[in-house]
């Protein structure tokens, strides 16, 4: 079984798949986790200071999830189809430093992002590492709009 340094250079940037915020998935997902004017009603965010219907930071964030987990089950099966096996992933013991760089109007496209930073084993566990990943997204242009460092947890 490989591992995610094995297979991912450390600082290489691997796009994960793109995510287009529609209006009505931005008023769904904030009427039932962030339930603010900006996030569910287009006239009413007209007014705030964001100037238009915006996803919660939070369905941003769920929208890079959602592209990783699909990435990470293509590459299960890219890797098997190579004669190799993908490490297991485990949950993440947590994130830092996130940010919501933009805001992610309703009609925007969101390409995701990793980047492998490290990984360092975890002595009490044997075969168990610990990995920091960059995520990242930027809007269809080019501009930022999340960034936040997270770990996840490899085992054999």
């Amino acid at each position: 079984m490989m591992t995610l340094a094995e297979i991912y250079a450390a600082g290489r940037k691997t796009v994960i798949g793109s995510l287009t915020f529609t209006a009505e998935d931005i008023v769904r997902f904030a009427r039932n986790f962030d339930p603010q004017s900006f996030h569910l009603d287009a006239e009413a965010a007209k007014h705030s200071l964001f100037g238009g219907l915006c996803a919660s930071g939070w369905h941003t964030s769920a929208g890079w999830m959602q592209c990783f987990v699909r990435f990470w089950k293509d590459e299960i099966r890219r890797l098997a189809a190579e004669g190799l096996h993908a490490p297991k992933l485990g949950p993440s013991p947590g994130f830092r430093e996130l940010k919501w760089l933009k805001p992610v109007y309703a009609g925007d496209t969101i390409t995701y992002a990793v980047t492998f930073l490290e990984a360092r084993t975890i002595a009490s566990r044997p075969g168990w590492r610990i990995n920091t990943i960059l995520c990242e997204g930027e809007n269809q242009h080019g501009e930022p709009v999340i960034q936040f460092e997270s770990k996840v947890i490899e085992f054999t």
